[in-house]
């Protein structure tokens, strides 16, 4: 996405969260509807490429993901001028965010509708000294300099396969964006860059899991 797309979806996204949805006498969200939202509870990948269900933490999500894309397709969208794409994902084992050293980053995750990427970040979930710290880009596009975790919304889960043994070695995060889009057909895709070269089995090195997503089309006049 090049830059002035980026920052006029930004202004959107600001816009409607801090007014209520009303960004100006002129401008106001005249409908908004989810017409798509799934946790997997149902065991439902209608619409999913590369889907896969996994039990984590007792629940059931979709993962777990090293490298790999995944998408989901929507049809027959009402009329509107804006889809919100709000994802829950699970960042799992040795994420090591921005860093760029001996084959260990950085690892990058991302996300776009159709053919445009909207969101590209990193995620670091390993332990922050002050004598070393691999810093994260997320809640930033990258490349920003955030500490581990930084945005997460739960830090205390275990490890999924090489730290499965250990707390805090999965970290959930939720993205919201919004973006231009007037389609009635849509494409939402995920997928990352994770560099582990030095991994012998890189999908148990470090991988992500989708827990929830919700697409809603938002018309703003």
């Amino acid at each position: 996405m090049d830059y002035y797309k980026w920052s006029k979806a930004v202004k959107i996204l600001l816009l409607l969260m801090t007014l209520g949805f009303v960004s100006s006498c002129t401008e106001t969200l005249e409908s908004e509807q989810v017409v798509y939202s799934n946790d997997f509870s149902n065991l439902d990948l209608a619409g999913f490429e590369n889907g896969r269900f996994l039990i984590f933490e007792n629940d059931t999500v979709v993962g777990y993901y090293h490298n790999e894309e995944i998408a989901v397709n929507l049809s027959g969208l009402p009329s509107h001028n804006l889809l919100k794409v709000t994802l829950e994902i699970l960042v799992h084992d040795s994420w090591d965010g921005n860093a760029s050293d001996n084959g260990n980053g950085p690892d990058q995750w991302f996300f776009g509708v159709d053919d445009e990427e909207v969101f590209r970040t990193t995620f670091s979930n390993t332990p922050c000294e002050s004598t070393y710290c691999l810093y994260q880009s997320y809640p930033d596009h990258f490349f920003k300099q955030n500490r581990p975790k930084t945005g997460a919304i739960q830090t205390n889960m275990p490890g999924l396969c090489l730290f499965g043994a250990f707390p805090n070695y999965t970290t959930r995060y939720s993205i919201s964006k919004i973006i231009e889009h007037s389609n009635p057909n849509s494409r939402v895709y995920m997928n990352s860059e994770l560099v582990a070269d030095n991994a012998t089995d890189p999908l148990c090195d470090e991988s992500w899991s989708l827990a929830k997503i919700t697409i809603e089309a938002l018309t703003l006049k």
